[in-house]
């Protein structure tokens, strides 16, 4: 009895999805915005792009047929780093922009580190050629000077000269885009087994939670059932990049995904299957550990502790917060005696929970980022007298708790050498006060200073310079190599060959 062959995969040609990286400023958004025919940067606090979006845009290349093609927008603060480098996993091709007024920046190259070690295919986009400093000659020459070596410069990188305020240069990346995506053969089987990639999760106080995905392959249906983190969800709403509901989601296709079991990290892989009964055997078996909170450094008995609440809007943005406080929380273990320490951190706006969870210690920050502060929350603030900071922007964010930090270490005087010079002579000595020669070795001796008296390396007292001289004339300092005679007021009597150190009293 002969077997039957397995049926083979129905592979048919697919959008492609391109992530757009580069340095924070460099007019990413400002590009997107003008592809899409949208200004998506008024809507980002700071002009910064603070989520990973993704959008599908149509273009009518030269034979005039549409070719769709996914965008994905990340963001190009250095906190962003991990959504970064999620945004070049889904991608197929990169866009590495660089002004060409600016030059490649540090940014730029840790963008360009993302896109090699994921081996993805990239076009370079010199961004700004209509401002006033542009120049394009010279952006080549940086980028060739950073081993970025495009066509015509010892490469075989892409690169395109664009404006995304007159729009110059656009239609040629985009020709560029569909003209990698064929020579990359990018095919899909629409009929297969769905899944994707999770690109971002939200709270939303009506429709719970959300979480964006694409497509890569199968179709995504309304009434099917997800497996994401271990959880099964069922899948009531599907909506477009325009927030338009839709029955279903091709290959792809980013789509928002509303009314999730539970909150699913960014990045996750999901499964999308038929029946629930399909989505529970294969989540049979399934490990996952998933914790809200997460703590940053150890607690030490020695050290003032300041811990913190935070709470943002989406899973990238509490991802990058808690990657810049780990910078602080490993710095502050070496050099401070501060810690900062997550006691919780969670997506949604910040709760009542959250005010007497920080009730609960003395000193506890709660930090919301693009979130508000629920009715009940502001009432148990008021009355418990608890603080809540809110940001739009994360490094104003960081700004603060390093604020903060310094507000509430302790203050350390120390006593820091301005100069040292050695007793020549001893001309006379009245009670306290005592008449000297001697010849500045290091630094300056200053009028008015307080002085460190040394004998053979050993401190054997202190004193104050009352009145100085060089050359037999007053003066305010005298300098490495000179001679000067002085009046220094001691209790102890200074000898021939004492050594005296200038120093001045800092608070650190």
């Amino acid at each position: 009895m002969k077997k039957t062959p397995a049926q083979k995969p129905t592979l048919s040609p697919r959008p492609p999805v391109v992530v757009i990286m580069g340095h924070i400023d460099h007019g990413k958004s400002t590009l997107l915005g003008y592809i899409k025919k949208i200004n998506i940067t008024d809507k980002e606090a700071g002009g910064i792009t603070q989520h990973l979006g993704a959008y599908e845009v149509a273009h009518h290349g030269e034979a005039g047929k549409a070719q769709t093609i996914t965008f994905l927008d990340t963001p190009g603060h250095e906190a962003f780093s991990g959504i970064r480098s999620r945004g070049v996993q889904v991608a197929d091709i990169a866009i590495l922009v660089v002004s060409a007024e600016d030059g490649v920046k540090k940014q730029t190259l840790e963008a360009l580190k993302c896109i090699t070690e994921s081996n993805t295919p990239y076009i370079v986009a010199m961004t700004k050629i209509d401002k006033p400093g542009a120049n394009i000659e010279r952006t080549k020459q940086a980028l060739a000077e950073n081993e970025i070596y495009i066509e015509g410069y010892g490469g075989t990188v892409p690169a395109v000269p664009v404006s995304a305020i007159t729009g110059e240069g656009i239609p040629a990346l985009l020709d560029m885009i569909v003209l990698m995506a064929e020579l990359e053969g990018l095919t899909a089987d629409a009929s297969a087994e769905t899944h994707g990639v999770v690109l971002e999760a939200t709270l939303d106080k009506r429709k719970g939670v959300s979480a964006t995905l694409i497509v890569k392959e199968g179709t995504l249906k309304t009434q099917m059932f997800t497996v994401i983190d271990c959880a099964v969800s069922p899948i009531r709403m599907l909506e477009n990049a325009q927030g338009k509901t839709v029955p279903e989601a091709t290959i792809s296709m980013p789509v928002k995904v509303i009314g999730l079991s539970t909150m699913p990290s960014a990045g996750a892989p999901f499964r999308a299957f038929a029946t629930k009964k399909e989505a529970d055997k294969y989540n049979e078996g399934c490990v996952c550990q998933v914790n809200t909170s997460r703590d940053i450094s150890a607690t030490d008995d020695s050290k003032i502790l300041i811990p913190l609440v935070i709470k943002a809007d989406a899973g990238g943005s509490l991802e990058a917060i808690q990657s810049e406080f780990k910078k602080i929380a490993d710095r502050q273990i070496k050099d401070s005696p501060v810690i900062v320490k997550i006691v919780h951190a969670g997506i949604g706006e910040v709760s009542e929970n959250d005010i007497k969870t920080a009730s609960s210690t003395a000193g506890t920050l709660i930090l919301g980022f693009n979130v508000k502060t629920d009715p009940k929350a502001q009432s148990a603030q008021e009355r418990l007298g608890i603080k809540v900071e809110s940001f739009t922007i994360i490094y104003k964010l960081v700004e603060y708790l390093e604020g903060v930090i310094l507000a509430r270490t302790p203050k350390v005087q120390i006593e820091e050498v301005t100069g040292k010079a050695k007793i020549l002579r001893v001309f006379s000595k009245n009670k306290d006060r005592q008449i000297l020669g001697g010849k500045v070795q290091e630094g300056s001796i200053t009028l008015g200073g307080d002085v460190i008296i040394l004998r053979r390396d050993a401190e054997i007292g202190r004193g104050k310079i009352k009145e100085l001289q060089q050359q037999k004339v007053r003066a305010e300092e005298v300098a490495l190599g000179y001679e000067f005679g002085a009046m220094i007021e001691s209790k102890i009597e200074i000898a021939v060959g004492d050594k005296i150190e200038s120093y001045r009293t800092i608070t650190k």
